[in-house]
């Protein structure tokens, strides 16, 4: 019975390459290196002891530029909701010295793209994150460009009016906060639609 189920036959020479190859890995067949997945990630971490100081504050205080040019969409919000007037009322006086000579806005995004962007002295995360707050401010121009070509008085058109502006500075809130935080604790932002912009300008 044992010599039909293992039957006491020779070892042949073909069945000797099966035992190298149990011996010497090398001749196993290559098996393909697993890989991870690639996806969006909205704040990756980079190490509390990766950036810094200087490089988190600078960062952080880019993200401003973008809500202090777009404050003028949350009139309709400011004014309904007291708790977000008393989160503006310290940032007054910044906002009216960038709001004071219409040219300020050009001014600033002309120092922060060839000062701090196209400057290979500054890290990449500090001149990726003022990327992000640039393509953000230039993303204002259609909400810009809809509210001078549709400006009605009143009615469903003013309705709308009134979401849209509401929408664009609850995101230009939302990004100040998310991002200025995320560079205080040395984070990388992630803005959805700005970072992939951003990337592709940022070497």
């Amino acid at each position: 019975m044992s010599t039909l189920l293992f039957p006491q036959t020779p070892l042949t020479l073909s069945q000797k390459p099966f035992l190298l190859s149990l011996r010497n890995p090398s001749f196993l067949p290559h098996t393909r290196k697993w890989t991870r997945p690639r996806g969006l990630i909205l704040a990756k971490s980079n190490g509390n002891d990766s950036v810094d100081t200087t490089d988190r504050i600078i960062s952080a205080v880019c993200y401003f530029y973008p809500f202090f040019d777009g404050v003028q969409y949350g009139k309709y919000v400011i004014t309904q909701f007291s708790p977000i007037q008393a989160l503006i009322q310290p940032l007054l006086p910044a906002i009216k010295v960038f709001k004071s000579f219409p040219l300020n806005g050009f001014l600033v995004f002309l120092t922060l793209y060839f000062v701090v962007v196209r400057n290979s002295n500054f890290s990449r995360y500090v001149r990726f994150n003022t990327m992000q707050a640039i393509v953000l401010d230039v993303l204002l121009i259609f909400p810009d460009l809809l509210e001078r070509s549709f400006n009605p008085g009143d009615g469903l058109g003013l309705d709308l009016l009134m979401s849209l502006d509401s929408t664009v500075f609850l995101y230009l809130l939302v990004c100040l906060i998310y991002g200025s935080t995320s560079c205080l604790f040395g984070q990388i932002p992630r803005l959805p639609i700005v970072a992939e912009a951003a990337d592709r300008q940022v070497l």
